[in-house]
């Protein structure tokens, strides 16, 4: 028996529901796990639209509306979506590359990670894993953008081997704890990395 169905079927055997990411049995589960055998331990797949109730964690409401938007373009090839998931399935890191961004280039987006595992590896495998798809299409650039206000994920993709090397506007829509939803503009630092 592989240790997913094994530490599914500990854990379920315990009377714990499946769905239930965020309790502290499973993901201090996921943490043992990446300790003893890194973050590698962990599958990458594809997120579906069935994800999309276990990811509240990655943002509000609107931005869960913007992941479904982006899941509607996977079929047509443009888009790939990834989720790094815990032993029991439930997405723990998400992330999508978009192909028709920037000529040439996979770009990045979306990226994200469950708070509680959080600097524990899970973005460094899941951007590695989106480079490896990057590479699998033949092209040969991964690109990201990165809010200026975001020095932690900076510092992490640069350690990945990605440069500035311009600027970009980028927007989208924010929903407030009230539900209000408006536009957020800002501008990102692109940053790029030959593969």
């Amino acid at each position: 028996m592989s240790w997913e169905r094994n530490f599914a079927a500990r854990y379920l055997s315990l009377g714990h529901p499946e769905h239930i990411l965020g309790s502290d049995a499973v993901i201090d589960a996921v943490r043992q796990l990446i300790r003893l055998e890194g973050p590698g331990a962990l599958v990458v797949d594809e997120l579906r639209h069935e994800d999309l109730e276990q990811i509240g964690w990655s943002g509000s409401r609107s931005h869960l509306r913007a992941v479904a938007e982006a899941l509607q373009r996977v079929v047509s090839g443009d888009v790939e979506y990834l989720a790094v998931r815990a032993p029991t399935g439930e997405p723990v890191a998400k992330g999508a590359i978009d192909y028709t961004s920037h000529d040439g280039a996979g770009t990045l987006w979306q990226l994200a990670t469950q708070p509680e595992l959080q600097s524990l590896g899970l973005g460094s495998y899941l951007v590695r894993e989106a480079e490896r798809r990057i590479r699998l299409r033949g092209l040969r650039w991964a690109i990201l953008g990165v809010e200026d206000n975001n020095p932690r994920a900076r510092r992490l993709y640069e350690r990945l081997g990605y440069q500035a090397y311009g600027r970009e506007a980028a927007s989208w829509e924010q929903e407030d704890e009230r539900g209000t939803v408006t536009m957020y503009e800002t501008e990102v630092t692109l940053l790029r990395k030959h593969l």
